[in-house]
């Protein structure tokens, strides 16, 4: 059973076993802070641990997603901070494509800086038609450095990065939906439903199908298409030797629900 450790983000499991966390400072439109980061953590850790979860859904209360990291704390920060810390900055936001489950982001409102590096390492976004996005760290002094230009670059281009990055220029969701930066924009009054049905959509497929077709995907866009192809002979084996794969196909001749172990 997973618990929120604090109130910065709420958390509970459905009866389906989707893991749904709410960012929740929303009386400061959901700016991160460190404390959000280290509750964070330990809810992965949870997660990873707990076999029962299939999914995982990331929302945020209030009107806003992320306004991106707290500027109250990014004041207190040094260099120093940074060099011990930046490595772990990294690796939270890292954990979400790592993990073998699916991670959906549903957005709305502002989406900006650190709070847009935070759905990059989802494996999908839905975002609400109203919702603005923006990585206004070039405009600090800064430039992003918890995967923003290397995850960004990797989403929507080279030349839309840069435009976004060193131009610190906004978009809407339209434009984020026409550049690959999010995958389904919806309605604001149907973005949670729509983002609980592909999660929930999701979480009924045998679990070692989807790990392998997570981490192939993820492969895939780190190595040349000659890896990727001996990435999925070797899946190939894995899956045929499998029993949720006997499960599915005797589930579908028998016309019953399947009982998937991730076996």
């Amino acid at each position: 059973m997973i618990n929120a450790l604090n109130t910065t983000i709420q958390v509970y499991l459905t009866k389906s076993g989707i893991a749904v966390l709410s960012l929740n400072r929303p009386e400061i439109f959901n700016a991160v802070n460190l404390d959000m980061l280290y509750n964070l953590e330990k809810i992965q850790d949870q997660i990873i641990a707990d076999s029962t979860i299939k999914a995982v859904l990331i929302k945020a209360n209030g009107k806003h997603f992320s306004v991106g990291m707290d500027l109250d704390i990014l004041k207190t920060f040094d260099y120093q901070l940074i060099l011990n810390k930046i490595a772990w900055l990294q690796y939270v936001y890292s954990r979400w494509q790592e993990m073998p489950i699916p991670v959906i982001a549903a957005v709305q409102g502002y989406c900006i800086g650190s709070g847009m590096e935070m759905i990059l390492g989802c494996d999908i976004r839905i975002a609400a038609n109203n919702t603005r996005f923006k990585i206004p760290e070039v405009s600090l002094g800064l430039a992003p450095d918890m995967g923003g230009t290397t995850r960004l670059t990797k989403l929507v281009g080279v030349g839309q990065a840069k435009r976004m990055i060193m131009g610190c220029e906004e978009i809407g969701a339209e434009e984020a939906n026409k550049i690959g930066l999010i995958e389904i924009m919806a309605s604001e009054e149907e973005l949670i439903s729509r983002a609980m049905g592909l999660v929930e959509k999701m979480s009924t497929y045998p679990p070692i199908a989807l790990r392998w077709a997570k981490r192939g995907i993820n492969l895939a866009q780190e190595n040349s298409t000659e890896a990727s192809l001996l990435f999925e002979q070797a899946q190939s084996v894995a899956c045929f030797a499998s029993e949720d794969l006997k499960e599915a196909i005797s589930a579908f001749i028998e016309k019953r629900t399947p009982i998937f172990k991730g076996l």
